[in-house]
């Protein structure tokens, strides 16, 4: 046995590796919080299965699994990016985890690369199951799925930077109300189940500039229209983006 085969190695291990170990370790908490599989989970697949099969809501010519499915894609998105991120990083920073992980050497930045790539990983199980159930209720999608994966991930980006921002000002429990009754309001008021145009008129225009309704309509145009990807929803979700992500880097406190 050479001499030194033994002598330990020093210092932290590569940032790509701390990345996809804190991703694999955010992943596994998120899916074991009974809330935000509630979240993420149960409740859009509730939806999408009750307003399929009931005629509740009129949404125009077609099957109605046609018109929920795009909006239920982008409630998950809305559910994982933004509520979900946004609590549990709110007491993550409550409870000071946030704090000794920037003190690790694991960089700042590389922590939140890995809470969005946990985000993401969790959106790509959303979407898969939420996809079968669309299909066994009659789906009949169409349009490049490219196009729908770029409006998902700037949907991600924006909904991202809005968490994060709320989460890095606010109390953990402030945030946490103020989560959900968000999810709740662009639930109800972002034409994902009901369309924007039920709404008065005086309010449309400014419901068709908030997030997860640039993101419905644009999953819908391409998924149930057939449509290249829609410029106008892209640039809504893009300018969300850089405003979310901008005032989190800028505002967000650690501890």
């Amino acid at each position: 046995m050479s001499a030194g085969t033994f002598t330990p190695r020093p210092g932290a291990a590569p940032v790509s590796r701390m990345i996809l170990a804190q991703t694999a370790l955010e992943t596994r908490m998120l899916l074991r919080n009974g809330e935000q599989l509630l979240l993420t989970v149960i409740i859009p697949a509730l939806l999408l299965t009750l307003f399929s099969s009931v005629d509740i809501v009129e949404t125009g010519s077609g099957k109605s699994v046609d018109f929920l499915a795009p909006g239920i894609l982008a409630l998950a998105v809305l559910s994982t990016a933004f509520t979900g991120q946004a609590i549990a990083t709110g007491f993550d920073r409550r409870y000071g985890v946030l704090k000794r992980l920037g003190a690790s050497p694991l960089p700042r930045w590389a922590l939140m690369a890995a809470k969005t790539l946990s985000v993401l990983v969790t959106e790509v199980l959303q979407i898969a199951l939420l996809t079968a159930i669309a299909f066994a209720l009659g789906w009949s999608p169409h349009g490049n799925p490219l196009s729908a994966a770029a409006l998902i991930l700037l949907g991600t980006a924006a909904f991202s930077g809005l968490g994060l921002l709320m989460a890095g000002t606010l109390k953990a429990e402030m945030t946490l109300a103020a989560a959900n009754l968000v999810f709740l309001l662009l639930l109800v008021g972002g034409g994902v189940i009901v369309p924007l145009d039920k709404f008065p008129d005086a309010v449309q225009s400014v419901l068709g500039l908030l997030p997860i309704a640039a993101l419905s309509d644009g999953l819908r145009e391409v998924l149930q229209h057939g449509a290249a990807l829609p410029w106008g929803d892209a640039a809504v979700l893009a300018a969300w983006a850089l405003v979310g992500l901008g005032a989190a880097a800028r505002w967000f406190r650690w501890e």
